[in-house]
């Protein structure tokens, strides 16, 4: 079966499962645990149902800061085993899941007067701990080149929206990144559907219980039980809201959208230590659409769980204090673009700040028969979704076969050899590797030009969303398998094209 996703496909599925079809593995949520659990499942032989209230990556998943970390951060935490997971998951999505979604990218982390040699000594060190990380995952100095010390000329030439007094150099160091979270999950649930998993968005669990769960239809109000082996609850911070069982302590990450102009060109990325603290740090992050993703906080979450949480302004004036510490043209809040902040799936932990709790992630297969996989980070969501397939099908009994998502490439992966000889602009190459070309071939001329002269996104890539990634609204479009609605301004001047695209979708 083909790796495409249709509202008439959708609509088969779910008259399949009214009529009754049991399924292996019902996933609960499709953010990018709940679709690698998808993909993992129904890769093994597993007959899978994946559902979810909203749309593709509607939630946590597509708020992220769009990195591929290594797991630096766990380091400085002690938590080698998690440290290396992630730099071992980084070199799969590197090399072999999605190396047209992710990309090299230099990061670097200045010596300033807010800092004191032996924070940069530590933080020197670190680095090459993580170089040793990045050896021992199997990655290359080819994919990720080693470490280096800058003088602070050529650090002030590499960024020259640098402060210059003060300055003493740099440490320039490599990750990963991710083109666009949200494709990621797109791509995955793509793999899962190409497997033959029912993939359905706008499908909210109303009742969920160790056989199965009532489901309900957002679109129609239609209700239908689906019956299960095993069911999977993948909803990440809202979680607990499905079963008793799991405990989670939310913190809010916000981020704030620049023009990469203001920041004087930045091509690479930016670390910045915050005052007064060890082992946080602000990252700018250069996007391939002139934008610049600066973040990002880290505060607890009290009460209910919002769908959509708010960045206050508050996150807002800290990430411009924390930037303006090593700028010499200090920004201001009208040169914010736009912000959005996601919720971070935290395990329980006392009376932690949730900047000190553990990134680990927790598969729990509750007293109620339900396995919940909550906490991870996004680089590591295929060792979760793993992890929680595994327990499924040792707990349940279940026919499978092992986990093959460790060579498991995504629709339009291939070698950066290969995508290199893509003929289709590199834009559009790196959001969907060798599917670019068709990208471009399925859409009439005037569809192949960008949307507007700052908003690099073309009508064809909405719409391969409306044809081929189940996007069925303006804000499917928009907000998630393109990110053009991060900056209100560029929504706004879009909404013609993507009405008028949803329309010639519907017309065949």
């Amino acid at each position: 079966m083909k790796a495409s996703l249709t509202g008439t496909r959708r609509d088969r599925d779910l008259d399949e499962l009214g009529a009754g079809t049991a399924v292996d593995v019902l996933v609960v949520g499709l953010g990018v645990t709940g679709a690698g659990v998808a993909l993992d499942a129904a890769s093994r032989g597993l007959s899978v149902v994946a559902v979810d209230a909203h749309d593709l990556a509607y939630g946590t998943s597509r708020w992220s800061s769009k990195l591929v970390h290594g797991g630096l951060r766990y380091l400085a935490h002690g938590e080698v085993g998690v440290a290396y997971e992630s730099a071992a998951e980084r070199h799969l999505l590197l090399t072999r899941t999605a190396p047209h979604l992710t990309r090299p990218l230099p990061m670097l982390l200045p010596s300033t007067d807010f800092t004191t040699g032996w924070q940069d000594r530590a933080a020197a060190a670190g680095l090459r701990a993580g170089d040793l990380l990045r050896t021992c995952a199997g990655t290359s100095r080819r994919t990720l080149p080693g470490t280096r010390r800058l003088g602070a000329a050529e650090a002030g030439a590499m960024v020259p929206a640098l402060r210059r007094s003060g300055l003493r150099g740099a440490q320039l160091s490599w990750d990963g990144q991710l083109c666009d979270d949200a494709r990621l999950v797109v791509g995955l649930a793509r793999a899962a559907a190409a497997h033959s998993a029912r993939i359905l968005p706008r499908c909210r669990a109303v009742d969920l219980h160790r056989d199965g769960a009532t489901i309900e239809d957002t679109r129609t109000g239609g209700r239908l039980h689906v019956s299960a082996r095993a069911v999977v609850n993948a909803t990440g911070v809202w979680a607990s809201d499905l079963t008793p069982h799991v405990r989670l302590r939310p913190s809010r990450g916000t981020h704030i959208v620049l023009s990469a102009a203001r920041l004087g060109g930045l091509w690479t990325g930016l670390t910045v230590p915050v005052p007064g603290e060890f082992t946080r740090y602000v990252f700018a992050l250069p996007q391939t659409d002139g934008l610049v993703y600066a973040g990002l906080t880290d505060e607890a979450v009290e009460g209910p769980v919002p769908d959509v949480p708010e960045p206050t302004e508050a996150d807002i004036a800290f990430l411009l204090d924390v930037l303006n510490s090593v700028l010499d043209a200090p920004l201001r809040r009208s040169d914010v673009l736009g912000a959005y902040a996601g919720l971070r799936p935290l395990l329980a932990d006392g009376d932690s700040r949730t900047a000190d709790i553990s990134r680990r992630h927790a598969v729990i297969d509750d007293p109620d028969g339900i396995i919940s996989v909550v906490g991870g980070k996004l680089t590591t969501y295929r060792r979760m979704a793993q992890d929680a397939v595994d327990t499924a099908v040792r707990a349940r009994r279940l026919a499978a076969g092992p986990c093959r998502t460790r060579r498991l490439p995504l629709p339009g992966a291939a070698s950066r050899a290969r995508l290199a000889r893509v003929p289709a602009p590199r834009r559009l190459v790196q959001r969907y590797g060798t599917e670019a070309v068709d990208v471009l071939a399925q859409a009439p001329a005037d569809l192949r030009r960008p949307i507007g002269p700052d908003i690099p996104v073309t009508g064809a890539e909405l719409l391969w969303a409306a044809r081929h990634e189940l996007a069925l609204t303006v804000d499917d479009l928009l907000d998630r398998r393109t990110r053009v609605g991060l900056v209100a301004a560029h929504r706004e001047a879009a909404l013609p094209v993507a009405r008028e695209v949803l329309a010639l979708a519907a017309r065949g």
